[in-house]
């Protein structure tokens, strides 16, 4: 096991390496999302830190840490979106108030969570490392989101979407913009409140704690499990540094996985798409151009309307859920926890109709816990509050009723 961990490691470092060289040298910045994902996936495996799980455990369990991991990886990007903000480095982006497809949305998350076994992000690295039930359900999460972009649900999600509330200037709405005070004003009294209840909370442990430390080893950083804070805090930093690799292809917004899924199905099954990967770049206008290319350009569009318009694939989003299942199974492996997991049938197919729901559910909501809730939270905005409310009350009451039996569990 201690040269294992140590081989995988070396692997990891030089596939970072070479991401980084490859994209300096061809100028093809979209593979930095490779490297990304990378990153994203070993800190979600090695801090167990699926958004489902976190929510369900809270009753399931009286364990509020992960939920608590959650918030440190919102609170950790929304300080940097806010330092990188002030120096003009970033725009911030946040959804608008969708608030009919928050809702809906957010409850057939919700349900599927439970059902599927985690979210989006929970189900991959959970998959990638062997729980078959999180592989079925990855395989129909897209097939639900699908159902909502092209599909059947097309128009139910078109009706969804009308019901949408901005702003006086037609922004969206955020917390800080309903408050009057710039963004940064907010996460600072968000992040004194976070530290003071950290402090109060482990002055109280220390005392019933006193003189018990854990001793550090480097090793433990890559064999063993990290604490959901710890997690949190590596997730906020990576967030940062997807919206800066994004950034360069003209994407401006941080981590997301559900489109991402989504698109690696759509680039596995179908035949007409076209990979974005690179910044728009500007249409020529008409008094710019000579007759001979004008004419050019009019037969190109007379042959584009000919056919069937390819299906538009981020390439960011892909490359980023293709290093996200890398780094996971990487990080399982380091900890000895990648091990095929069979479950029973029922099992199964439950997931998969619960991974359908997922799919559904994200495809209302325009996205995930990842980034609907990590990301969207951490530039508070209101629609993306009324989807993570109603998300954590159906997985919750689908906790309670389907885990549970409709009784309570004894605490700790």
């Amino acid at each position: 096991m201690n040269k294992q961990w140590k081989g995988l490691l070396f692997f990891s470092a030089i596939f970072i390496i070479l991401i980084a060289i490859i994209s300096i040298i061809t100028e093809k910045w979209v593979i930095l999302s490779l490297g990304v994902g990378f990153l994203f996936g070993f800190a979600i495996q090695k801090g167990d830190l699926c958004g489902s799980s976190a929510m369900s455990e809270v009753i399931l369990m009286r364990d509020g840490s992960k939920l608590f991991g959650i918030w440190i990886a919102i609170l950790s990007s929304m300080v940097l979106f806010a330092i990188f903000n002030l120096f003009g480095v970033i725009e911030l982006a946040p959804k608008k108030m969708i608030w009919l497809s928050s809702i809906v949305g957010g409850v057939i998350f919700g349900v599927g969570t439970v059902l599927g076994g985690g979210c989006i992000s929970g189900c991959m690295y959970k998959g990638a490392t062997g729980n078959i039930n999180s592989i079925v359900a990855l395989l129909t999460i897209p097939v639900g989101i699908a159902m909502v972009d092209y599909g059947p649900l097309q128009s139910v999600n078109k009706y969804l979407l009308s019901f949408v509330i901005n702003g006086t200037d037609g922004k969206a709405i955020t917390l800080h913009s309903l408050l009057g005070v710039p963004f940064w004003v907010v996460v600072l009294v968000l992040l004194i409140l976070t530290l003071l209840a950290i402090y109060l909370r482990e002055k109280k442990k220390t005392k019933r704690n006193f003189g018990k430390k854990d001793r550090f080893q480097f090793s433990n950083i890559f064999t063993k499990s990290w604490k959901p804070w710890q997690a949190g805090i590596a997730i906020g930093l990576i967030a940062m540094m997807a919206w800066l690799s994004s950034l360069l292809v003209g994407r401006n917004y941080p981590l997301g996985v559900t489109h991402g899924v989504s698109y690696t199905y759509q680039a596995l099954i179908e035949n007409n798409v076209k990979f974005i990967y690179e910044k728009p770049q500007p249409k020529p206008q008409a008094e710019n151009v000579n007759k001979q290319e004008q004419q050019v350009l009019k037969e190109k569009k007379t042959e584009r309307t000919s056919m069937p318009e390819p299906r538009k694939l981020n390439l960011w989003l892909i490359l980023l859920s293709v290093g996200f299942l890398l780094g996971a199974f990487i990080s399982g492996k380091m900890s000895g926890q990648t091990k095929l997991l069979p479950k029973e049938p029922s099992q199964t197919l439950i997931a998969a109709i619960g991974g359908l729901l997922i799919g559904i559910g994200a495809g209302f909501a325009t996205g995930c816990i990842i980034g609907n809730i990590i990301s969207g939270w951490a530039m508070l905005s209101i629609g993306m509050f009324i989807f993570g409310i109603f998300t954590l009350l159906a997985n919750w009451a689908t906790a309670y009723f389907y885990l549970m039996g409709g009784t309570k569990i004894s605490g700790k």
